[in-house]
Formats: structure tokens, C-alpha cells, sequence
């Protein structure tokens, strides 16, 4: 760390507001990065166009060929794998924090603002609350596309709106969980394009070895047992149930039998690992 920034931190007054003084830090960094991605509308298009092509490609190339249960209607695929799209979706929005804050500390603004007087996890705590904005707002559009291409709730079993907002408020309560992964890796990494990079790659395994896209029964026994452990599958079949679609095969495994709780549990234990860590890398990082 060079000398400048040192003295920088060592003449900040220090924040003495305790809770009260962090929530109006980190809403103050998060109304920042709203306004931001308002003047560059072209990160929420994108970020809204990727899912939208997995819709169709997915219904209407793979649809006919995928065996869900008994059956290969592709009217049964389309209600199957938009509880995994979604999940993927909000997953996917890690990229996005980890380049978003890769490039405030390419560009000196992480020192900046650690030379403030505001609390030391208020930075990443805005960030990643405007990236849950962000990822909210593709999940209403998302919700819609799925509509339109035949997508229904309570198509294998009865559901209600407060199921599904429940669904819903999984989804993002993981999206908002996986972006303090994507906070790590920003802190960590020297570039935006290496940010992008390593915010992505290690999610193909994590959302193809899953329920999302085809039946885990059908795997082979190990990758199965992979799949059903795997907090992404958990988050998925708490969507099905939630939402009555078709695809919620029976397993032994806990997360599968109880994927509401399981997916309360994973998120709410990768909040706490990975904001620990990331607020520990911020306090050391330098741009």
C-alpha cells in the first residue's frame, strides 16, 4: 500500500454511528451504483438479454427431446426449467459485482472511499444491495418472457401468489448471497476482464450439475448425489414446489426433501462466509 493512502486512513476520522451509521453508508454507496447503471442502461439490457436467449433456446431447441418423468411434451419441459433459469439468472449476476468492483479499484476509488469516514463494510454492502436491484428488475422481465412463451405456476399442483412470492424472495435472497462471492473475487483479481472471468466460469459446473436443466434422477448415482448436495438444486426445487411446476423427483438427501429450509440455510451461510471474508479483503486490498 503506498504511503499516500496510509496517511489518507490514518488522518479519516473514524464512523461512530455504529448499525445506524452503516445502513445510511451503504444506502448512500447503493443509491451511487443505482444511479450509475441508470446512465449505462446497456449493463441491465444485457444483463436481461442472456437469460431471455437461454428461455428460448432451451424451450424450443431442447424442449422436445428432454423426458421429464414419464413424459417428453414440451409444454412440460417449459414449466420444469424456468425455476432452473431463474436460479441461474440470479446466480449469474456474480460477474457482474465482481467487474463492478474490480473496476473501483482499478480505478482508485476503493481507496478513496476507505479514506471516509464510513463504516468499513458499507462500500460492499451498497454494492451489492444496488446489484440486487439490478437483479430483481431482470426477474420481472424474465418472469414475463416465460409467460409469453407458456410458462405457468400451478401446473403440476396448486400453488397461491403467497408461494409464489416466496419463490420469488429465494431467488433473490440467493442472487444477493452469491454477489458477496462476486465481491470477493473483484477485491482479489487486478482487472475488471479477470473479475468477469473468474465470477463466471466456476458457475457452469455449479448450475449443470443440478436439477435445473435436466432430471437428477437420470443421472448416474454419484453425479446425482453431487447434484442433490449442491445449494443451487436446493434452490430449484424449492422454486418447483413453490410454484407448482412438474420435475420435483423424490431423494434421500435432506436438501432435496426440505429445499425451502435448505435454501435458507445455504444462503444465509454464504452471506455470512463470504462478507466476512470480503470485508476482511477490503480492508486490506488496495487499488
Amino acid at each position: 500500500m503506498s504511503t499516500a493512502t496510509e496517511a489518507r486512513q490514518s488522518l479519516a476520522p473514524r464512523p461512530t454511528g455504529g448499525v445506524g451509521q452503516s445502513v445510511r453508508d451503504s444506502l448512500v454507496i447503493a443509491r451511487r451504483n443505482l444511479i450509475r447503471m441508470s446512465r449505462i442502461p446497456e449493463m441491465v439490457l444485457f444483463g436481461v438479454i442472456q437469460p431471455v436467449m437461454f428461455v428460448v433456446l432451451f424451450t424450443y431447441v431442447f424442449g422436445g427431446s428432454m423426458k421429464i418423468g414419464n413424459s417428453t411434451d414440451p409444454d412440460v419441459y417449459k414449466d420444469f426449467l424456468m425455476a432452473g433459469i431463474f436460479a441461474q439468472t440470479v446466480t449469474f449476476a456474480t460477474a457482474g459485482s465482481a467487474a463492478g468492483i474490480a473496476d473501483d479499484m482499478q480505478k482508485g476509488l476503493v481507496d478513496r472511499f476507505r479514506s471516509l469516514p464510513m463504516a468499513r463494510g458499507a462500500v460492499l454492502t451498497g454494492r451489492t444491495v444496488a446489484d440486487l436491484v439490478q437483479t430483481a428488475i431482470t426477474l420481472v422481465v424474465l418472469a414475463v418472457v416465460a409467460l409469453l412463451v407458456g410458462w405457468r405456476t400451478g401446473s403440476a399442483e396448486p400453488t397461491n401468489a403467497g408461494r409464489i412470492l416466496a419463490g420469488f424472495g429465494l431467488l433473490l435472497l440467493l442472487g444477493y448471497a452469491f454477489t458477496w462471492i462476486g465481491a470477493l473475487i473483484g477485491l482479489s483479481v487486478r482487472t475488471p476482464e479477470a473479475a468477469t472471468s473468474g465470477g463466471i466460469i466456476w458457475l457452469f459446473p455449479v448450475t449443470f450439475i443440478s436439477n435445473a436443466f435436466v432430471d437428477s434422477s437420470q443421472m448416474t448415482p454419484w453425479l446425482r448425489h453431487v447434484a442433490d448436495w449442491n445449494p443451487f438444486s436446493a434452490i430449484v426445487q424449492a422454486c418447483r414446489q413453490l410454484f407448482g411446476n412438474p420435475g420435483v423427483s423424490p431423494s434421500n438427501a435432506w436438501p432435496m426433501q426440505h429445499p425451502v429450509w435448505a435454501s435458507l440455510l445455504y444462503s444465509i451461510l454464504i452471506v455470512l462466509i463470504f462478507r466476512t471474508l470480503a470485508v476482511r479483503k477490503y480492508r486490506s486490498a488496495h487499488g
